[in-house]
């Protein structure tokens, strides 16, 4: 398809035309396409030459335009201790049990700040939605901090409120001043879907429930969690077989494997998408995939800390909805969506051969396959006539893109690096000329580098 809506949108909010290439969706692309947005819809695409009118102009000249990329995974707070020099070079667990006891320093103001810088750093990636899985709580209140620097930005923002339940005293990693009880853990929940869960159609702010993973809460928090979700309809997510270690302790505490105690805990269900997702064996993943249980994919993330990585393509061979995770500002340090589609695709290539993975899959993944993980590609991950307005303008300096004439796709991800030159979020836009368009950026970072040297224990 390539033609415009029928009817013609006569005068538009927002017109972006001119694009060198309109990817519209999987399947659907419109070279020097256009796209109209009202009322933070799509109202119509097409060809040049049958443009609407419109309020504002944004002109994509030799630009690719897709949708915005979507971050299934996150740990935003984690941007306060990014490359923090003695847990770099240690495992999945040396990191963790180094970085626990400061981020036992998290207040309020800790939350809202690395929350604003690190979803304007989203931003600047391309990525338009974004979950993030907050799991220590030191301190009240640090989800709201979350969500409160979410709406000042205008950001679409799935909170996963997090948990962890077993500290050090209780055979797990943690210091008992990250953890709550599991009464906490359930009340808070609820007073937080309440407070905050949008379940209608273009939501900015969503609520999820996510305790940690299978060795740092109970085998009770974990099911009291899933009946908790069903109840109330909202979503579910966890870490899940990410690291040999974690094989090993589910099998000494639980007596089964991960995948198996996930399923014996009412989590195996097409509500769940976990993260990572790294050591199934073929069975379980048969099983996952039977259930419709997402993975969010974090390739810069494993690779770094050297846990293996996912087996994406046999996933959606099977039919599993496959996204793009960032994983923690700590871990992969940085939060670009376009590093990590990027990856995926270098990833998918160096594990099944030049035939595994394209730059078009790739982003099939960061958009439709996200939008599936969080239970919205009906208006997300595309931009069908009708679909939320999130989406993005690419710049590649011309330097780099010397010479790539025949596919703008491919272009994209080989030829980088690429910013978003352009961010638009529910018709709004919040990236301009690679510049965020947040007033209250600036005071952010000044206070965000206050709080991590505090945090860090570094004179200022």
């Amino acid at each position: 398809m390539t033609s415009a809506v029928d009817p013609p949108i006569k005068v538009a909010e927002l017109l972006v035309r001119d694009a060198e290439l309109l990817v519209v969706d999987s399947g659907w692309e419109i070279p020097g396409g256009w796209l109209a947005v009202t009322d933070g819809r799509v109202t119509g695409v097409g060809p040049a030459g049958s443009e609407p009118e419109a309020r504002t102009t944004v002109r994509a000249s030799g630009r690719l335009v897709t949708p915005g990329l979507i971050n299934t995974h996150h740990h935003i707070y984690q941007n306060l201790t990014r490359s923090y020099a003695p847990a770099v070079n240690g495992s999945l667990f040396d990191w963790l049990t180094t970085l626990y006891p400061i981020w036992a320093r998290l207040d309020e103001e800790a939350a809202y700040v690395s929350a604003y810088v690190g979803m304007a750093e989203l931003l600047m990636g391309g990525c338009t939605t974004s979950s993030d899985h907050l799991y220590v709580h030191p301190r009240p209140h640090l989800v709201d901090a979350e969500i409160r620097a979410a709406r000042d930005i205008g950001f679409r923002f799935h909170a996963t409120r997090g948990s962890m339940t077993r500290s050090v005293e209780d055979g797990g990693l943690p210091p008992r001043s990250v953890t709550q009880t599991e009464d906490e853990v359930l009340a808070d929940s609820e007073r937080l879907i309440g407070a905050y869960h949008d379940p209608g159609p273009g939501a900015l702010v969503r609520v999820a429930l996510a305790p940690c993973s299978p060795f740092s809460v109970t085998r009770s928090l974990m099911t009291a969690t899933a009946e908790l979700a069903e109840r109330h309809d909202v979503r579910l997510h966890t870490h899940l077989a990410e690291d040999h270690d974690e094989d090993s302790y589910c099998l000494e505490t639980y007596g089964c494997r991960p995948v198996e105690y996930f399923e014996e805990t009412g989590w195996m269900s097409d509500r769940s998408w976990v993260a990572h997702c790294i050591y199934p064996n073929d069975a379980e993943l048969r099983r996952l995939a039977a259930a419709g249980v997402g993975v969010a994919h974090c390739p810069s993330s494993n690779m770094l800390i050297g846990g293996g990585t996912a087996r994406v393509r046999e996933m959606r061979e099977l039919g599993l909805p496959v996204g793009i995770g960032c994983d923690g500002s700590a871990s992969t340090d940085h939060a670009s969506l376009w590093m990590e589609t990027r990856a995926a695709l270098l990833l998918g290539r160096y594990r099944g051969g030049p035939g595994a993975m394209t730059a078009r899959d790739a982003l099939d993944i960061a958009t439709r396959g996200s939008a599936r993980c969080l239970g919205r590609d009906d208006e997300l991950g595309h931009l069908r006539p009708g679909a939320c307005a999130d989406l993005v303008v690419w710049d590649l300096h011309e330097v780099a893109l010397a010479g790539a004439l025949s596919d703008p796709v491919e272009a994209w991800l080989r030829c980088g690096p690429a910013r978003a030159w352009t961010t638009v979020v529910g018709g709004r836009v919040l990236v301009d000329r690679g510049e965020p368009r947040l007033p209250g950026l600036e005071e952010a970072l000044r206070v965000h580098g206050g709080v991590a040297r505090a945090m860090q224990g570094r004179s200022s």
